[in-house]
Order: structure tokens, then sequence, then C-alpha cells
């Protein structure tokens, strides 16, 4: 891979806003309360992975699907506050921009209320990138726009990740988006929805394909499991206090993108992404959190993040 294209990862999927209220606790049943904080940031898988990733030092792209709103202007606005490029970030007239609302207790757990426009289109006709960078970034929102990517990156023969999240999208949607990417990362509960088992090591089994480089899944203060060919294999993140873990996903594969486009090695990466994501949880705000490689070194002091200096 060229120096050039080092750092440089493109993202595909959702850019939401969120409207983030801190409470004592989750309601269980229909209830009125009152939150001590509220907060409107911008969120979505590939949208808060691209932040990360340029909070990082790495030089992202995100392609997008956004309605010609009030929403969309605030969307667009803090991407490109961040240095993200927001060239393929399509606000489509007649349609609402995606929106959320978030319950996050006080142990840093979070109740996560999403909408999406259904009458958005999907075709993918507009999206023609010239190069996707180093290293390509999915989530499972747009399906159709994930396929056009993972199909160039293989022509472009960069390494792909996939932020297998729970979707809304039946399985025979996202069958191909998973079988296509080279490291494809569930979390949790992407996991037992894709798999219908509770079980990690069956899930991955079930959800492992010929052409993964990596079928993973994250769980929380867990880390990351993964098959290492017949083994399961773990690796825990750094302990924290956790005070908010929104955007702590997203966090870790932006993070993990980022190091694959700059060809670290797995363990390397995976380490690198589980500091992250674990440094992320300590900060409230969703994107607040998300770490410059001067705070990750500050917190993990034997990380070696030459290679994000050298870029």
């Amino acid at each position: 891979m060229s120096d050039r294209r080092r750092g440089e990862v493109f993202c595909v999927g959702l850019a939401i806003q969120d409207t983030i209220f801190s409470v004592d606790e989750i309601p269980r049943e229909p209830v009125k309360i009152y939150a001590r904080e509220r907060r409107e940031v911008g969120g979505g898988p590939a949208a808060t992975a691209a932040v990360a990733i340029a909070r990082l030092g790495g030089r992202a792209a995100i392609a997008a699907r956004i309605g010609a709103d009030a929403t969309g202007n605030a969307i667009t606005d803090e991407l490109g506050g961040e240095g993200i490029d927001t060239t393929w970030l399509r606000a489509f007239d007649n349609n609402r921009s995606p929106g959320a609302v978030i319950l996050v207790d006080r142990h840093g757990e979070r109740l996560i209320v999403a909408y999406v426009d259904p009458d958005t289109p999907t075709e993918t006709d507009w999206l023609r990138p010239e190069t996707l960078g180093g290293a390509l970034l999915c989530d499972l929102s747009w399906p159709q726009g994930a396929l056009a990517c993972l199909q160039q990156a293989k022509r472009e023969g960069i390494p792909s990740v996939l932020d297998a999240e729970i979707t809304r999208h039946p399985r025979e949607v996202v069958e191909p988006v998973i079988a296509g990417c080279d490291h494809v990362i569930f979390s949790r509960p992407g996991l037992a929805q894709f798999t219908e088992t509770d079980s990690i090591e069956e899930g991955l089994r079930r959800a492992r394909r010929p052409g993964h480089k990596v079928v993973g899944v994250t769980d929380g203060a867990d880390g990351l499991y993964w098959l290492d060919g017949d083994a399961l294999r773990n690796v825990r993140p750094p302990r924290v206090e956790v005070v908010d873990t929104v955007g702590a996903g997203d966090a870790f594969h932006g993070a993990f993108a980022l190091a694959l486009s700059h060809e670290r090695e797995l363990e390397e990466t995976i380490r690198f992404a589980n500091s992250v994501a674990a440094l992320k949880c300590t900060v409230p705000g969703g994107r607040a959190g998300l770490p410059t490689p001067q705070a990750l070194q500050r917190f993990d002091p034997e990380l070696d993040l030459n290679w994000i200096a050298a870029r």
C-alpha cells in the first residue's frame, strides 16, 4: 500500500443526530422521568467511527444518506468541523434525516430509540469515489451502499471492516454484506440476531464465511472474542470506570479500521481498538470521549503509536 493511502478510511453507513438524556435508571415500565442532563450530538456507527479516526490522526470520508433539513445541516456541519470529508454525504429532498433518543443511566448503559426515514432512496448510482483510501468501514444501515463499496474495496485490494450491529433489515439483505467483508465484528446483540443463538462461540461459528479474515464480537468490558482457526480467543480492554458506553463500539471499529489501513498486525490492532473504546467510555456525551493520540498514550503508555505520527 502506498504511504499516501495509509491512515485513510472510507466509512459507509449511518449518520444520525442523537439526543442523549442522562438518567438515574432506564425505566422498565411506562412512566414519566426527569433527566439530569441533555445533549445534542451526532451519532451513527459509520459516522462516529469516522470521527474516531479523525481524532486519532487519520483521514476519514463518510458516505451516508440524510435529509435536506435542519437536522441534516447539523450532521454535516459537525462532521465537517471534525475534518471529515463529507463529499459523499448525500442530502435528499423530501426525506427526513435520521435521529435517535438515547437514555444513559448512572452505570453508563444505554437505551436507544432510533428513526430512519423508510422512504430514503437506497440506490448507489451516485456513490462513485475515485478511491477508498487504505481501508473501508461499513455498517448495516445501508446494505446497498456497503455492497457497492465492498466490491470496490476488493478491486483496490484494501481491507474492509463491518460493524455488524443489530439491524432492521432482513437476513437475506444483510447476508451478502456479512459474507463480502474481510473483518466482520458483531456487537453481542447483532451476533445473536444474525445467528439465532446467545452463545458467543456457536454464534461466531455460524456467522463465519469462507472469505473472512476475522469474525469476532465485542462484549463490553470483556472486549473482543474472535475465532482463530478452531479456537475461540479473547482480548480484554483496560479496566475503566464506565460513565457512558454510547459510541464505544463505533470507536472500536473506527480504530480497528485505522490500524488496518496502516497494515498493523492483528493483535496490535485489537489492543489499540480496545484501548480507544475503553477510554471513550470514561467521558459522558457520546463522541465527546473519542480520544486523541496524546490522550490515548497517557491512558495506555505501553501502546506503540509511532505509526500514527509516521503516516
